[in-house]
């Protein structure tokens, strides 16, 4: 396994490293997280907002003077990716949030992610409000001097005055971070854009939305093959809508995609254009002594993502996260109970909306430990050798640095414990819907509304 992955409840300490964000006071709408995504090197760390910005964060090199203390993050580009739109057609509001960020391996020196709301995917590459946008990020330190044309404030000259031929040099300057739309891929989706994936190609990628999956050419920006379409043709007998979907990491031919009925479905492209038929169907049949009025609600599969080894798929409901054996379809391997507490209080979250959250879920660089959030800041750690689990906070009380975040344990009933806090006494409103796991090091990125946490293991 990766270096740095021990057992997880053992080895590692979970400290504080770096908060980005404002306090709480005064947040507004669009300064929240939306997504957060971690590069395939994990030297950049990319995150999304519903303002529609982006920000990536480099890793500083190591101080050979501070071995103990390892590289920080810190800002190395912004840009707003998305604006908010009018379909004019639809008279509808197209948003600016930026719902999903994906990183295209690297081959040269920029650097290219892909975006999208809840319209348009953008190469940056970069993504927008009816597609997506493809940004290459990429460093400047030196600019031209000595055109013959024009004067250094970018002027045209008069060609009557110029009287001798200059050879134009590059001169040193500032260093600058520049990215710039590559492509905008849109017009193609007539819902609402859940999930982007890059293909193990490095050709192609798919886009998701409520009933619909496209698979586009990266080289091709007015043209998508439509993979998926479970639209009916009378939309009242409509039962459910595509949540999530991804690419396998290794097999160019195969992908998932989830359902709000908590289905997996997963589709070898080889088989037809169309993958109305599934390759195989992943679902757990419901315990009739768990049955009520919210089952069909907390069933719904709000991320799928398989694991880097491609032999497992990991889903997250509203009340669990489960790992699913891609040889075994008719019941998951693991089932972790993420805050079953909130079982009994699933009358007042359907009252104030909550039980719609979607939360998303993560695996470490050796598939063997799972992370997802919950609410009152707090996520979760699954540790699938051991089977244990651990609470977390993301909090600024606990934000000194290498501060060791300290387990948290919620109270259901009976007497309430010092550390322990009540399940009364949760936040619903703070919430970690988004996270990410450094590819190779036990380095996490936690979403806590406007702020972005980032922890890492102690090392002693």
């Amino acid at each position: 396994s990766p270096a740095g992955f021990g057992n997880l409840m053992q080895d590692v300490l979970w400290c504080f490293s770096q908060v980005k964000g404002t306090l709480d006071i005064g947040v507004t709408e669009a300064d929240i997280i939306s997504t957060v995504e971690f590069n395939h090197t994990g030297e950049l760390l990319a995150t999304g907002d519903k303002g529609g910005r982006v920000v990536i964060f480099q890793r500083e090199q190591e101080s050979k003077h501070q071995p103990h203390r390892r590289g920080e993050y810190n800002v190395y580009s912004t840009f707003q990716s998305h604006e908010p739109e009018f379909d004019y057609l639809k008279s509808l509001e197209i948003e600016e949030k930026i719902n999903k960020i994906r990183w295209l391996p690297q081959q040269n020196a920029a650097y290219f992610l892909l975006s999208t709301n809840a319209a348009t995917p953008e190469l940056w590459g970069q993504c927008v409000g009816d597609g997506y946008i493809s940004y290459p990020v990429s460093e400047r330190d030196k600019r031209p001097e000595g055109y013959n044309l024009k004067d250094e404030d970018g002027r045209l000259r008069d060609p009557s005055m110029i009287t001798m031929l200059r050879v134009p040099v590059l001169r040193p300057m500032d260093l600058m971070v520049e990215a710039t739309p590559r492509r905008v891929f849109a017009n193609a989706h007539t819902y609402h854009i859940n999930s982007i994936s890059v293909n193990s190609d490095y050709e192609t990628y798919m886009s998701a939305d409520d009933l619909r999956i496209n698979l586009w050419n990266f080289e091709i920006t007015n043209q998508s093959f439509n993979i998926v379409d479970i639209k009916p043709a009378n939309m009242e007998e409509l039962t459910e809508v595509i949540t999530a979907a991804e690419f396998h990491p290794h097999h160019c031919n195969t992908f998932v995609y989830s359902s709000s009925k908590g289905t997996i479905r997963l589709c070898d492209m080889r088989t037809s254009a169309l993958c109305d038929r599934h390759a195989k169907f992943f679902e757990e049949p419901e315990d009739p002594s768990n049955r009520s009025f919210f089952s069909e609600i907390i069933s719904s599969i709000s991320d799928v993502k398989f694991s880097h080894s491609g032999r497992y798929i990991m889903t997250r409901d509203y009340l669990t996260v489960k790992v699913w054996d891609l040889n075994m379809e008719n019941r998951p391997i693991e089932t972790y109970q993420v805050h079953d507490y909130l079982r009994s209080k699933l009358c007042s979250l359907y009252e104030n909306d909550c039980i719609f959250d979607k939360f998303e879920c993560v695996w470490n660089g050796s598939d063997s430990v799972i992370m997802t959030g919950s609410y009152n800041n707090f996520f979760r750690m699954f540790d699938r050798n051991t089977k244990r689990d651990v609470t977390l906070e993301a909090s600024r009380e606990n934000s000194k640095p290498r501060a060791i975040l300290k387990p948290r344990k919620v109270c259901v009933g009976g007497k309430r414990r010092k550390d322990e806090i009540s399940v009364d006494s949760l936040d619903f409103s703070k919430k970690i819907l988004h996270t990410a796991w450094h590819p190779s090091e036990n380095i996490i990125a936690v979403a806590a509304t406007n702020n972005l946490y980032i922890f890492q293991d102690k090392v002693n």
